[in-house]
């Protein structure tokens, strides 16, 4: 379905009982709600209905040039936006990759709008934070997001021969197939710049406005992920003053939501439990 919020227009793919707890799906760099179908398969066998947002950029009517509109403010201000567009007060929230980072602002910023917190892969903004300034390794692993923010570059960079260099970042997600749903749409300069403003909009200071959250929160971060160590995995649990889990994931990628649908799936329900 479309929802139009804050004069932009979303995707919105909903599903499961029509009187189940509403769940809220973000998704992350450079996929799209699409990543969110195995996962939400289960939830709707566990009684949940579910909303998978196409994100700013990622929708293609919503999807503004300038840099300063991908801030995490927007980002986070279009999240309310769309849940006041369906008619829905409060819902369990869950994100992925960026849309982890988003999910984190708005149980912050927002608990009213928040029952649950499932946070995926990546942890609350000042644990990175903790990370970047205490551990070598996690510089190292973060290093990529320097290219991301050259315009231009970037672009060139992960578009050349086929997108050759944007598949095998998503590598980790599953089969060539699933790689290309992925890959094929962000083909489009447009969609791919969209989706790398998120990153050349990305300050200090919006991150660190992220304060703790108090909402009960799950943390699932898997030891095999490129992008995420385990310094920035551990430091996440001083940043959340409500009942808070860490769920660790032996041998999966980053690409949580595809390469482990099921105990991802588990996790959520289980944090829902009897607050759905």
């Amino acid at each position: 379905m479309r929802v139009d919020a804050r004069g932009l227009t979303f995707e919105v793919t909903v599903g499961g009982p029509p009187g189940g707890a509403p769940v809220l799906l973000l998704h992350g760099f450079p996929q799209h709600s699409g990543e969110w179908d195995d996962v939400a398969s289960m939830l709707h066998t566990g009684g949940l209905r579910t909303y998978a947002l196409d994100q700013r950029g990622y929708s293609p009517g919503a999807r503004p040039t300038a840099v300063a509109d991908y801030r995490v403010p927007e980002l986070v201000s279009d999240v309310v936006a769309v849940l006041d567009a369906l008619g829905l007060d409060a819902v369990h929230l869950v994100g992925h990759d960026w849309g982890a980072i988003v999910a984190w602002a708005v149980a912050a910023r927002h608990p009213e709008r928040v029952r649950t917190l499932t946070a995926v892969s990546v942890p609350h903004p000042s644990a990175m934070a903790h990370a970047l300034a205490n551990d070598g390794r996690q510089k190292l692993r973060s290093s990529y997001i320097a290219l991301f923010r050259k315009p231009g570059k970037a672009e060139k960079v992960l578009l050349a021969w086929h997108a050759t260099a944007l598949r095998m970042l998503l590598g980790g997600a599953g089969d060539t197939s699933r790689v290309n749903r992925y890959a094929d749409p962000m083909r489009e300069p447009a969609a791919l710049t969209a989706a790398l403003n998120w990153y050349r909009a990305m300050s200090r200071a919006d991150l660190a406005g992220v304060g703790p959250v108090a909402v009960p929160t799950t943390y699932v971060w898997s030891d095999r992920d490129i992008a995420i160590g385990r310094t920035a995995a551990e430091a996440c649990a001083a940043n959340v003053t409500g009942d808070y889990r860490f769920v660790r994931l032996p041998g999966v990628s980053h690409w949580i939501p595809d390469a482990a649908p099921a105990p991802l799936a588990e996790a959520i329900l289980a944090r829902v439990g009897g607050t759905a």
